[in-house]
C-alpha cells in the first residue's frame, strides 16, 4: 500500500468515520435499524487460495435488528478505473463469507449475515465501470440467465459526490472528501479548523492525529511540496496560528502557480505565454482587465512580467500591481 492508502485506512479505522460515511452517503431506510454503538472492526487477514492477503481493505460490522451487518470497505486509489471491480468484489465477499463460516459467526438461524460492499474511489476520472457483476456477463439464452450471479457494490466516487450538505451537518467523511478535492488553501484551512472544533475532545485525539498525519503526508505534499504542518495540538489551542498558516499556504500556492507558469513560458522562449498566465491570474482576482493593462502585459519585457508577478502577491488593487513599472 502507498502512503495515501495507508493514511485513508488509518482514518477509516475509527468508528466515527465509518458512522459518518454511512449516515452521510448511504441513503437507505434500514440505516435507522443500525446500532452505531456496536460498530466494531473485524480482523480481515484471511487468505485466498492464491495466498494473497486482503489486509489492505477494511471490514467492520454493526448490529442491525438482532444480527450483524458486515461492511466491506475497499479503498480504490488507482489512477485508472478497474472495469472488472465487480469480479474482485465477488471474490472478496466470498472470502469473507468463508472466514465467517470457519469462525462459526452465522446468524441465530444458521445463515450468513448480510454484507454491504463499499468501493471508495478518489481518482480524477469519473467511475464508469459496472457496479453489478451481472452487467459484465454476456446475456445467456433461456433459463441460463437464472444462474447468472447477482452481486452489486455501493460506489462512492469522491469526485462525483456533492458533500456540501453533509459537511454542514458536521460529517467527518464529507470533510475528508472536501479536503481531498480542494484546490484552495483557504478552503483547506476552513475545513481543517472545523475538524479540530469537532474533534477537540481529548477522547478524539487518535482520529485528530490521523487527520493531521494524512494532511502532512498526503494532502500538503500533493499541493505544496516541502510544506509541513505545525503541531496540531498547538494549532487546536491557537486558532490565530492556524489562520496565519493558511495565509502562508495561500501565498505559496499563488507563488508556485506564477513561478511555474512564468518558468514554463520563459523556458520555451515564449514571453507571450508568460503574459497570458499573469493575465489569467489578474483577471481571476480583479475581474476583467482594462485595454491598457492588456496592452502593457503583452508588450512587456521578461523583467517587467517577473516584477508584476511578485507585486501581484501583495497588491490589494490592480493599480498597485503596476504602480512602479
Amino acid at each position: 500500500m502507498n502512503q495515501h492508502d495507508n493514511s485513508y485506512k488509518n482514518i477509516f479505522s475509527h468508528t466515527e468515520m465509518v458512522r459518518d460515511l454511512l449516515t452521510g452517503f448511504v441513503q437507505e431506510p434500514w440505516l435507522a435499524d443500525l446500532d452505531f454503538n456496536t460498530l466494531e472492526k473485524v480482523n480481515c487477514s484471511y487468505v485466498s487460495d492464491d495466498l494473497r492477503d486482503r489486509e489492505d481493505d477494511i471490514v467492520w460490522r454493526v448490529r442491525m435488528k438482532g444480527c450483524w451487518l458486515y461492511l466491506y470497505i475497499l479503498l480504490e486509489f488507482q489512477s485508472t478505473v478497474d472495469g472488472f471491480m465487480a469480479v474482485r468484489i465477488l471474490t472478496y465477499i466470498g472470502l469473507l463469507y468463508q472466514d465467517i463460516i470457519k469462525q462459526n459467526l452465522l446468524t441465530t438461524d444458521h445463515k450468513l449475515p448480510p454484507v454491504l460492499p463499499i468501493v471508495l474511489y478518489n481518482g480524477k476520472n469519473r467511475w464508469k465501470a459496472a457496479t453489478n457483476i451481472a452487467q459484465l456477463i454476456a446475456t445467456p439464452p433461456g433459463r441460463l440467465s437464472d444462474f447468472t450471479p447477482q452481486l452489486e457494490y455501493l460506489l462512492l466516487d469522491e469526485g462525483a459526490i456533492d458533500e456540501s450538505g453533509p459537511l454542514a451537518l458536521k460529517n467527518l467523511a464529507a470533510a475528508l472528501f472536501r479536503l481531498e478535492k480542494s484546490r484552495a488553501a483557504l478552503t483547506i484551512g476552513q475545513v481543517w479548523e472545523a475538524l479540530f472544533e469537532w474533534l477537540k475532545d481529548p477522547a478524539q485525539s487518535s482520529l485528530r492525529r490521523a487527520f493531521a498525519v494524512w494532511i502532512n503526508r498526503v494532502l500538503l505534499p500533493a499541493h505544496l511540496p516541502g510544506v509541513t504542518l505545525p503541531n496540531f495540538e498547538i494549532l487546536l489551542e491557537r486558532k490565530t496560528m492556524l489562520a496565519e498558516t493558511v495565509m502562508e499556504w495561500t501565498q505559496q500556492w499563488k507563488q508556485q502557480g506564477l513561478e511555474q507558469g512564468l518558468e514554463q513560458g520563459l523556458h520555451r522562449g515564449n514571453v507571450e505565454g508568460s503574459a497570458n498566465v499573469l493575465e489569467r491570474l489578474l483577471t481571476k482576482r480583479y475581474g476583467p482587465l482594462p485595454d491598457d493593462i492588456h496592452y502593457r502585459l503583452h508588450n512587456a519585457t521578461v523583467d517587467q512580467l517577473e516584477h508584476w508577478a511578485d507585486t501581484f502577491l501583495d497588491a490589494d488593487t490592480l493599480a498597485a500591481v503596476f504602480v512602479s513599472h
